[in-house]
């Protein structure tokens, strides 16, 4: 792997625990303005600080995230459905690489459907961006996506999914958490980030969900939901990084947003007043 690969991915991975923290504001391509993300800008300013890397698309990047940031970027470059279509597999690459470069971001990301109707697509252009992204040293991150069809979530669906990704050379992989997550990891040969998915029902059900997915053996997480959906979005994340490099306790997450609350708000949703 050249240097510059692994410049890339070590912004996105710090030393110490090895694992990352990503704040993944990319649903606007496929769902429109989502509950608490209407205004982009307003959401990230205070959470940019705390994230690990970023995962959003070219529109946001270019207009809600300030030029001077430093929090690593991951790109998401494929598209091409929204929620108004039955069918959210039918997708295609919709940002070159050559762009993603002109960004200087720290890895492109795209979804693959396996067992949707266009599975055959979805592999075709992870291969494509993968021989791209060796060329020009850039990650590339497979997400798989499972569209409307959340009863795949499982552990046989996705250690099949994610090995796809690895075996057509993705250098992480995005996917969901499941029971027996361990067999997943197992089965993957590159890092492996896990999904919050929709928001969940309680600050202890996302806690639980990230010890349990770096306990297994995850080296992250990409959540966005679970995260700015929250009434308390600074101290959900900072909690969350507790969990994920300090190998802190449902419990110690829990006290950390309870002391978060205490103080001024920072909430998104107030500066978005």
């Amino acid at each position: 792997m050249d240097w510059g690969m692994r410049n890339r991915l070590a912004r996105m991975f710090p030393t110490g625990s090895g694992n990352t923290v990503m704040l993944a504001v990319d649903h606007g391509y496929f769902m429109g303005p989502t509950r608490r993300l209407e205004n982009p800008r307003a959401t990230l300013a205070p959470l940019l600080p705390h994230a690990d890397a970023i995962a959003l698309t070219r529109g946001v990047l270019r207009t809600s995230v300030p030029p001077e940031a430093m929090t690593p970027v991951v790109l998401r470059v494929s598209g091409g459905a929204t929620v108004l279509k039955e069918d959210l597999s039918d997708e295609a690459i919709t940002t070159p690489l050559k762009e993603a470069l002109r960004l200087n971001v720290s890895a492109v990301a795209l979804s693959i459907f396996i067992g949707a109707p266009h599975e055959h697509e979805s592999i075709l252009s992870l291969a494509k961006l993968v021989d791209e992204g060796e060329d020009s040293g850039m990650p590339v991150m497979a997400i798989t996506a499972v569209g409307k069809e959340l009863e795949k979530r499982d552990a046989r669906y996705l250690s099949l999914a994610c090995r796809v990704a690895a075996e057509h050379g993705a250098h992480l992989v995005k996917t969901y958490y499941c029971e027996d997550f361990s067999k997943v990891v197992e089965g993957c040969p590159v890092p492996l980030v896990v999904a919050g998915g929709p928001k969940l029902d309680s600050e202890r059900a996302v806690f639980e969900l990230a010890h349990a997915a770096i306990h297994e053996g995850a080296h992250g997480i990409d959540m966005g939901r679970n995260i700015w959906q929250s009434d308390h979005p600074v101290a959900m994340l900072k909690a969350l990084r507790a969990v994920v490099h300090d190998q802190a306790s449902v419990k110690e997450a829990l006290d950390i947003v309870a002391a978060e609350k205490q103080r001024p708000a920072t909430s998104p949703h107030v500066a978005a007043a």
